[in-house]
């Protein structure tokens, strides 16, 4: 009997969803028709969900490091991880996508990738691989995300190419990735060099998946899930902030502290707005239930409620103004863009000054966090040295196949970036500190 598999006669590719055209449902490389039922888009989320990097996120810093404290370790299980962190984030987008009519796993999707390709300790260890790459491209989180999507992440072989085409999303589905939708340097005016979203050897990825796009411009459903990540870490980096004690309490009702906060918004996250109008932020947010923290369940849940309904006043008011200007129909992909009123920007922006004072900055100096950066750097120059040996097999293939010594290197950073934080000080103990 053979043991060949052939598919079922009736086997047929799934409709575009909803509004969706067949561009939308294009792949990279075309695959044979499935014979499930489910969608194209509801293929791509199953990708993700499955994959490697994903599951790789639950032992990658969010903002505080976890187990960190040696008094008594166990207290900080339950601090957030990329992983919690994603999954939250896609909670908040699949709701608010719905909502304005886009596939609500095309944003899901988008969501649970989008912190994919950050390193070890969070942005502590991109700021650390982005040093040691600044001569063949630099390091950029989201760049590298794209990245792990079309490459590094084995799902589908590209036999045209001879290379691996990562997971093969759809169009929509990768689109609705790019928080950063051009290379190093070439971002629009007022764009940060050093926030960009492909690396030059990607661009044949990052062409096709843009085909058709403004240049510049973000789908709808990349700037639902870059909201929603606006949402859910501004949100919830104050509430962990709160019960780990780095922000003591109530310091929104401390008229002292508001001008200091202020400022940092100002400058920080919303230059776009006046600091009366984030003054004006600062009280709303001050007259919420900002009770003492005492570790108990009464005031746990008074947190976690206050914390639900901000995020829930957040979506409803860029549903609402999104709504008003383009009424009630499906508006997807590059038909409309997210309307964030300016009430809404201005106390996000607050909230994030105050994890950012609290929290973000104390740590830029901690010795912890120091330590991070170096065993990051020497661990990358001690594989540059000893390299293929010390990979990992697949990147060891990389690495010999590579055309020249800045793409060797990337192999290394693209290694480095796949590790945990406890993997990183695993492999230090063995290729570093032990010679």
């Amino acid at each position: 009997m053979s043991t060949k598999w052939d598919p079922p006669a009736h086997e047929v590719a799934s409709p575009p969803p909803g509004p969706y055209g067949q561009p939308d449902l294009e792949r990279w490389v075309a695959e044979r028709p499935k014979s499930s039922s489910r969608s194209p888009f509801e293929r791509d989320r199953a990708r993700v969900v499955h994959c490697a990097a994903l599951r790789r996120l639950g032992a990658k810093t969010q903002v505080r490091t976890p187990w960190r404290r040696t008094d008594f370790p166990a207290a900080d299980d339950v601090i957030r991880t990329r992983l919690t962190h994603s999954m939250e984030v896609a909670q908040v987008g699949r709701e608010l996508g719905k909502m304005l009519g886009c596939d609500p796993d095309v944003v899901d999707t988008a969501c649970l990738a989008h912190d994919l390709g950050h390193p070890p300790f969070g942005h502590n260890g991109e700021r650390a691989l982005a040093e040691v790459s600044a001569g063949i491209g630099g390091f950029e989180g989201n760049a590298q995300t794209l990245r792990l999507l079309t490459r590094l992440e084995a799902k589908v072989y590209g036999a045209d190419l001879g290379r691996s085409v990562g997971l093969n999303l759809t169009r929509a589905s990768l689109d609705a990735t790019c928080k950063y939708p051009w290379a190093r340097g070439e971002g629009p005016d007022g764009a940060s060099d050093a926030k960009f979203g492909f690396y030059e050897e990607d661009r044949a990825a990052f062409d096709w998946l843009r085909r058709g796009a403004p240049p510049g411009r973000r789908c709808l459903e990349a700037q639902v899930m870059d909201f929603s990540d606006d949402v859910a870490y501004s949100v919830h980096d104050v509430e962990d902030g709160i019960v780990g004690g780095s922000i003591p309490m109530p310091t929104l009702t401390d008229d002292a502290e508001r001008p200091g906060l202020v400022r940092m918004a100002a400058t920080r996250f919303a230059p776009q707005l006046d600091e009366a109008e984030l003054t004006d932020a600062a009280e709303r947010l001050r007259d919420l239930d900002w009770r003492a923290w005492d570790g108990s369940r009464s005031a746990l849940a008074g947190l976690k409620n206050m914390t639900s309904d901000l995020i829930g006043r957040f979506c409803t008011a860029a549903t609402l103004a999104t709504r008003r200007r383009y009424g009630s129909g499906a508006i997807i992909r590059y038909g409309a863009d997210l309307v964030i009123p300016r009430e809404t920007a201005a106390e996000i922006a607050v909230l994030k000054a105050l994890a950012t004072i609290y929290v973000m900055e104390p740590r830029r100096d901690d010795p912890i966090y120091v330590a991070q950066r170096e065993l990051l750097a020497e661990l990358y120059e001690r594989l540059v040295h000893i390299a293929p040996f010390g990979l990992d097999a697949e990147y060891r293939q990389d690495w010999l196949s590579a055309a020249d010594d800045g793409a060797r290197r990337r192999v290394v950073v693209d290694q480095l970036a796949a590790l945990t934080d406890t993997s990183a000080h695993l492999w230090h103990t063995a290729y570093v500190a032990r010679g």
